[in-house]
């Protein structure tokens, strides 16, 4: 081993824009700005990304939003995909906005790409700089940087590795933020990141309206991973069995009942994979270098954050480019 100390990896920090906004509306209680704007979400969603900015002291920031209009999974897979969500609500429509606002005065790039969800922006980027593939500066991004995705969405999970972990805001009081690595995400869902989406696609997903296999839950989708590894491994297992006798079955660990819903709805179970399952090729162009988090204008934040009446939030704003130089000047 050297015997030079190793420096630890810079973190770069990911944000799950949609994911936080919409969980910011529903937790935190109506709150008006001097104009008299709703600015729950905003305020909440202010408040969670500079509490991760503080707790995982980031080199590198961005946010990724979802983009409006139908989605590739929606369009060329399944029309059914979130279908049975309600429409944004109304009061929530306009705060979106000045979310962004607050993203644009902290300086921080945001992503938006039209067709694909925050979830495939996240994934590809996250692979690409994961691999020293996020450009800085002109060249590939040091293979030093750890990425952290904060969201509030269980989907991202399946990103999960030695170099990428998932950040979760903790809901309430009482409920601690969680950095998830990958025996903290099997301990959660009982199966491995890169088992996620088998899992998904066997007890399907209501929130996003992803079928799976009718009549599977989640104990028994576990169950089920845990035993063949992978969808594909199950229904290896379902062929092995077609020509079995019900004496024979009884043996098995796929009773008569599971195997006839396994069989019935195979097509359904590996669409339902394919829903699951974060794009993470997009062809989206992205350079780590302009994320750097000091690169902003205090000053102007600050401003926003008064014409909010976000006053309770300034002690949580990182420092500048001009306050760390002075501090590197006296220390």
């Amino acid at each position: 081993m050297s015997s030079e100390l190793q420096k630890e990896p810079k973190v770069f920090v990911i944000v799950d824009g949609h994911a936080l906004i919409y969980r910011a509306y529903h937790a935190f209680p109506a709150l008006t700005d001097p104009k008299g704007r709703l600015v729950n979400a905003v305020y909440g969603f202010t408040r969670i990304l500079l509490t991760a900015i503080q707790e995982l002291k980031p080199e590198y920031l961005c946010v990724a939003f979802d983009s409006k209009g139908p989605t590739k999974r929606a369009s060329e897979l399944y029309d059914q995909y979130k279908a049975q969500r309600a429409p944004m609500p109304d009061d929530l429509i306009p705060q979106i906005v000045l979310v962004k606002d607050v993203v644009d005065a902290l300086n921080i790039p945001r992503y938006e790409l039209s067709g694909f969800e925050a979830d495939d922006l996240i994934g590809t980027v996250s692979k690409r700089v994961s691999a020293g593939n996020g450009v800085l500066d002109g060249v590939a991004a040091p293979e030093g940087v750890r990425t952290i995705v904060v969201t509030g969405d269980k989907d991202l999970l399946q990103l999960v590795d030695d170099k990428i972990h998932v950040w979760l805001p903790g809901r309430g009081k009482g409920n601690l933020d969680e950095e998830l690595d990958e025996p903290a995400v099997q301990k959660k869902m009982g199966v491995l990141p890169t088992q996620v989406i088998d899992l998904k696609a066997l007890m399907g997903d209501s929130s996003d309206n992803i079928p799976g296999v009718k009549g599977v839950g989640p104990k028994t989708a576990i169950m089920l991973i845990n035993q063949y590894q992978t969808l594909d491994g199950v229904y290896q297992e379902v062929e092995r069995l077609s020509t079995a006798t019900p004496a024979q079955l009884k043996a098995e660990v796929l009773s008569p009942k599971l195997l006839e819903k396994l069989v019935t709805d195979k097509k359904m179970a590996y669409l339902s994979r394919e829903l699951a399952t974060i794009d993470r090729e997009v062809p989206i162009e992205f350079l780590l270098a302009p994320c750097r988090i000091a690169q902003y204008n205090k000053q102007k934040t600050m401003d926003l954050f008064t014409e909010l009446n976000f006053n309770s939030l300034q002690y949580l704003l990182p420092k500048d480019d001009f306050e760390l130089g002075v501090q590197k000047a006296l220390f």
